[in-house]
């Protein structure tokens, strides 16, 4: 059962990526998503054509990453929420839903009837699922947030990563970061909402928020910041355990760089210092225990930056293959979506188009019976209008008269 989540439908009525992304899982999954987009203008991501600097999509393609990622696998509808016309509709499309799930604001939520009393007073047994920023309930339950200010910033991972004397903040390593992170986490909770309603019958209220999702990445210092009863002091990060060599990151005559992260240094060691060019130091006395790793760190960190400073990154990956102990090469991007591990796995997808050109994204991390992900492309705008309606029992004179009233596009 690789599509466990077929036969699930689920109402999307939300914008950008946070939430969308969660329907993507889903969809990747197996579930029917049909998006709800505004008549007239869209979801706004469809509008950007720029992100943290680069360009969103290509002319001539109607291919754009920043919308098929979030919103791959779904079934666009475009209605005018505030038109009383469309009220049936969004009704009819509520009550043969599972879940609804949106992003939208409180206030809005209320302005356009789409409150938990109002979808539940249609459908009962439906799943109320919201993304929000700082959480359903408290002081900032109706502020907005992207995910650079609530999951990036208040969310402890920007502090995380810069040092003391930093002059300028550190921002987010890709955009949408902490968006993906989140509506990875908003589908493990409608999966978790679905288990609990088939086996008690009662639907849950689901809310995940991007400042409990980063509070949720940075737990290891926040937990310890409450337990030491303060802010923890700036330490420079280059390894995982400070005097362990073995857990640095080294840099190559080409100017790329290597991780490693044996947190084991006397079990790793002759293997370690053999495989660097370095045999002299097998069963080196002076190292034989950790104390005394730990206590010549300094020194022996600099003749492995020496060493590694001898060879180029690919030479580097060729040596290392056969290493046991764990380390990385720092990929970028198109290294990343050409990792030979990703593609074994079937986490990089192909998909095709809409100009049926085939193309490729990012599949969701979680994998079902060694199955690949089967992957349909993002919907364009409101590109199912007509087939939904059709499927709720409207005939053409109907979606006539919807589309003259402005209710529908």
């Amino acid at each position: 059962m690789h599509r466990p989540m077929e036969g699930i439908r689920i109402l999307e009525v939300a914008q950008f990526t946070f939430v969308p992304a969660a329907g993507a899982v889903l969809a990747d999954w197996g579930a029917d998503i049909i998006k709800v987009e505004h008549a007239e203008t869209g979801d706004p991501q469809r509008g950007l054509v720029k992100v943290l600097g680069y360009d969103g999509a290509q002319a001539g393609s109607s291919f754009a990453p920043i919308m098929e990622g979030p919103n791959r696998g779904k079934r666009s509808i475009g209605i005018d929420l505030a038109n009383p016309a469309a009220r049936p509709i969004l009704e009819d499309l509520i009550r043969r839903s599972d879940v609804f799930l949106t992003n939208y604001l409180p206030g809005v939520r209320r302005k356009l009837g789409l409150t938990l009393e109002d979808i539940r007073a249609v459908n009962p047994d439906i799943i109320y699922v919201t993304g929000s920023g700082f959480g359903s309930e408290g002081p900032d339950s109706d502020r907005g947030s992207y995910d650079a200010t609530g999951f990036w910033a208040r969310g402890g991972s920007a502090d995380g990563v810069m040092p003391a004397d930093a002059e300028s903040m550190a921002f987010m390593p890709a955009g949408a970061y902490g968006d993906n992170i989140g509506g990875m986490t908003i589908a493990g909770g409608i999966s978790a909402a679905l288990l609990g309603r088939a086996r008690t019958g009662e639907p849950s209220v689901v809310d995940v928020s991007l400042l409990g999702v980063g509070a949720w990445a940075t737990q290891f210092t926040v937990n310890l910041a409450l337990f030491t009863g303060g802010p923890l002091p700036k330490v420079r990060k280059k390894s995982a355990a400070a005097g362990n060599p073995l857990t640095g990151s080294y840099k190559t005559s080409d100017g790329r760089w290597l991780q490693f992260s044996m947190l084991q240094p006397t079990r790793f060691w002759n293997e370690f210092v053999t495989t660097i060019g370095l045999p002299h130091l097998v069963d080196d006395e002076r190292f034989a225990t950790m104390e005394a790793i730990a206590a010549a760190s300094e020194d022996i960190g600099g003749w492995f930056a020496d060493a590694f400073a001898q060879h180029t990154y690919a030479e580097w990956l060729e040596t290392l293959a056969g290493l046991s102990g764990p380390w990385a090469p720092l990929q970028n991007s198109w290294e990343l979506g050409n990792d030979e591990a990703l593609i074994a796995n079937g986490r990089i997808s192909e998909v095709v188009d809409a100009d049926g050109v085939t193309q490729k994204l990012v599949a969701n991390p979680v994998k079902f019976d060694d199955a690949s992900v089967d992957m349909k492309r993002a919907p364009q705008f409101a590109e199912h209008t007509d087939e939904i309606l059709r499927e709720l029992g409207l005939d053409d004179d109907q979606l006539i008269e919807l589309k003259i009233a402005g209710a529908v596009t």
